[in-house]
Order: structure tokens, then sequence, then C-alpha cells
């Protein structure tokens, strides 16, 4: 079984949909989206700037949208619309949503508009940050984020877990690391999946409240705790769950080889996720769709 993969906010890059771009139908459809999610997509993945699009309220309309047209572009090429398995890292969990027939796509541009402002003002309150932990122990670690009172945010497997908090506390830690680890501050606007965003799950539950979900047409797993979800409400709620709670794309992977998945495909932003696979997917085939001349090793290993 082949399962295609959705990236979260960080793998977007300056003028990355430019290539995309040049097919004016998938033009007009970037445009739709930018109409749903009231955010000019079309500049803003081809024309912006890196701090621009590192913006909340930006990066995640744009990551989703990549990754709906992505899945757009696989179908037309002649891959089925649906798939075996779907699953997203974070924000890509609402593209995922629409892979699996959960949302549509413009119910998903909303969403995520609504998510990515949400997440943004709650940010904005608190001076916070996030930092990457590679390698050591994890109950250490843990351990250790108890006392500076940090939080996990981000399981991601291999070795590596992604921490939340106060910019001191963040320092600290990285001033006297957990032995065996190394820290690395990422540039991000505040501490996501993290209990700073409490005020974004309240804001986002009213907004959840107005969508018309459907269950899962194909196997969509959580990042909740790795679990498949066949209740498309449900699903929904995890969502608005997750803006202040931990992803756990460990147990998402854990899942995937406990289901016998034997190749992966990650859509645009791609790239993030296939190299979270080298380390906790050991030698399973992957394919990272960053431009449309992927999408021909996609559809071979989508077929396989």
């Amino acid at each position: 079984m082949i399962v295609i993969v959705c990236p979260g906010q960080g793998s977007q890059t300056p003028g990355f949909l430019s290539p995309w771009l040049e097919n004016n139908d998938y033009l007009r459809l970037v445009e739709q989206y930018s109409e749903a999610a009231g955010v000019d997509l079309v500049k803003h993945g081809t024309e912006s700037d890196q701090d621009t699009i590192r913006d909340t309220a930006v990066a995640q309309p744009l990551i989703v949208a990549a990754g709906l047209l992505t899945l757009r572009a696989l179908a037309d090429a002649g891959h089925p619309a649906t798939v075996p398995g779907i699953a997203g890292h974070s924000v890509g969990e609402i593209t995922a949503a629409v892979g699996a027939g959960v949302l549509t796509e413009d119910d998903a541009m909303r969403f995520v508009a609504a998510r990515a402002r949400a997440m943004a003002a709650a940010a904005a309150t608190t001076p916070t940050g996030m930092s990457a932990v590679l390698g050591g122990d994890v109950d250490a670690l843990l351990s250790r984020l108890d006392e500076l009172g940090l939080q996990p945010a981000n399981f991601n497997g291999g070795g590596q877990i992604v921490v939340a908090g106060a910019l001191d506390a963040l320092a600290r830690l990285s001033e006297d690391p957990v032995p065996g680890t190394r820290v690395i501050p990422l540039q991000v606007a505040g501490a996501f999946h993290s209990r700073y965003m409490e005020p974004a799950r309240e804001s986002l539950a009213s907004v959840a409240a107005g969508l018309t979900a459907s269950d899962p047409a194909l196997r969509l797993w959580s990042n909740n705790d790795g679990s498949i979800v066949d209740n498309g409400s449900r699903f929904v709620e995890l969502l608005v769950e997750q803006v202040a709670s931990p992803v756990r794309w460990d147990l998402c992977m854990e899942a995937f080889a406990q289901s016998g998945v034997s190749g992966i495909v990650e859509v645009a932003p791609a790239g993030a996720l296939t190299g979270l696979a080298k380390r906790g997917l050991k030698g399973t085939p992957a394919v990272a769709v960053k431009t449309p001349a992927d999408i021909p090793a996609a559809l071979e290993l989508l077929s396989a």
C-alpha cells in the first residue's frame, strides 16, 4: 500500500509555486483557493520573500493550497481521485482531509485561513518560540522540559522532537542541553501545538461548527495518536484539538509500518516528510513531489 503524506508549516520556500502556475488551469485553481482563503496565494507562491511566507497567516493557506494542487495534478495525470491512504503533518492534516473526502477544497481553504489567523493572534500575545531537539534520551529530555516549563510540540520520529514555550526557557535549553542532544532554534512566530495556542483552539472550534464533514473514503491517519479515523466529524474535532496539542508523527509512521505501507508520496511543498521517512521508515521508497516534473515518478510509485 502506498500512502500520500502532506507536509506542514516550514516546508514552503520562496517561489516554489512558480513551476506549477505555468499551467493556466492550475493558475486559475490557485486563484480560486486565494478567493476562499482571502489571501493572494499566487503572489505569495511566486513573488514573496522568505520573511513574508514565514508569516503564519500566509504560510498555512499557502501550504494547503500547494498540497491540494498536487492532488489535482496527480488525478489529472491519471491517478484515481482516491488513494489507499493519506495523512498530514500539522496543518497538512487539512490537505489530507480533502484528499480523504472529509472536507471540500473551499471549506478546507476557509478553515485553514481561520486557523492561521487564530494561531498568529495567539502567538502575538506572548513572546514564544520553538526549537528542534535531535538525539538523546527521550525521557531525560521530557524531564528537562518539565523543569523549564517547555512542552514537546512535534514528535517527528527518527530522534527528532520539536519543543515549544517561552523564549528564555528555550534559550536555557540551548545553553544547557540534555546530554547527547543538539538544540536548533526554529524561525517560527510562536509556540505552536502547545498550551499557548489554547485561544486559537477556542476560536477555531466555532469555525469548525459551520463545516459539513463527510466520512473518509480511504484510510486517514490522525496526528493525535497515529490511529485511523473513520468518522469525518471526529476528524474535524481532532483538527481543532491539534492546534494546542502535540503532533505525533512518530506514531503515524509506526502505524504506516504496521499497516504494511510500501511507499510514500509527499505532496508539495515536499521534502520534509520524505526526509523523516528515511530515518523512521528506513528502506521505504519515497517520492517528494516538488514540481510538476516529479509527477511521473509519483505515478510510477502509486501504481506499483
